[in-house]
């Protein structure tokens, strides 16, 4: 389930970073997966308990500063220069986040996992500081909201854990959330809307239906696999994302990747697998 999340999740972020404004592209999303969740959240599983209605208003705050400060990422950096790093800070925050709330230990073929997959951060976010051309005047404070996403992904891994787990059934907090955290950026963006052009609307929502799609999957995969394990190791093994987003960063938003920096994303993932093998 993290591997799979893994792979979807870099084609989310790709879906938000493509052609169109990623404000609005995260909108479109948010929207569709908002609408589909409704009548299975309201007719199909079973209604939350009274004690999750403040879980459900905690995390969809968490998501609203993660979605503001990855849209303000996404719009100062190249996607295969901000990805890797939002992607790769989270596992580190995540670890310990795990550790204070579910009392999770790791062994000490664990922490060199860690230790690997933080040195191809670093090296990834100091190579890209001294080479990269692409948005070259942003890259300082992509960089910078980069970590801070980064930070929020393991606060709402972390919270998001707790959330599943407090609930008799873990669809019901599926399909709720999903209709919940729908709502905040479509209200946010809906000025921008009006300034697209009349041609780019129905693409706009064709990615929101399939970025919809990839978020169940994507979401899901990841918050099943923290219920039936340790949340720390799921959430580094799922960073591997990193290598699939150099692949379509390369494929499809015909982003230069270049050996460097492939090496440096690829120990990422090397690291993330060392944490989950050596548990």
């Amino acid at each position: 389930m993290a591997l799979l999340a893994a792979v979807l999740h870099a084609l989310f972020g790709a879906l938000q970073k493509g052609r169109h404004d990623p404000w609005l592209s995260r909108a479109a999303i948010d929207a569709n997966y908002g609408i589909i969740a409704a009548p299975f959240a309201l007719f199909v599983v079973p209604w939350p308990e009274p004690h999750m209605w403040p879980i459900f208003a905690g995390a969809v705050g968490i998501h609203a500063v993660y979605k503001v400060l990855q849209a303000m990422t996404y719009t100062r950096g190249a996607y295969t220069v901000v990805y890797p790093v939002v992607r790769g800070t989270a596992p580190a925050f995540t670890v310990l986040g795990a550790g204070l709330v579910f009392g999770e230990h790791f062994a000490p073929g664990q922490w060199i996992g860690l230790g690997i997959l933080l040195t191809g951060i670093f090296g990834l976010a100091l190579w890209n500081l001294r080479h990269v051309e692409v948005d070259r005047h942003s890259l300082g404070p992509a960089l910078g909201f980069a970590v801070a996403t980064g930070a929020m992904v393991a606060l709402y891994t972390t919270y998001d854990a707790y959330g599943i787990r407090a609930t008799a059934d873990p669809f019901t907090f599926l399909a709720w959330f999903f209709m919940l955290d729908g709502i905040f950026i479509p209200m946010v963006t809906r000025r921008r809307w009006r300034e697209i052009p009349p041609s780019e609307v129905l693409p706009l929502l064709k990615r929101g239906v399939l970025g919809a799609f990839v978020a169940y999957f994507s979401f899901g995969s990841i918050m099943l696999a923290t219920r039936l394990d340790k949340v720390g190791e799921a959430a580094v093994l799922r960073e591997t994302s990193v290598v699939f987003a150099a692949l379509i960063g390369w494929l499809v938003l015909g982003e230069k990747v270049g050996p460097r920096r492939m090496a440096l994303m690829a120990l990422i993932a090397i690291g993330a697998v060392t944490m989950e093998w050596t548990g």
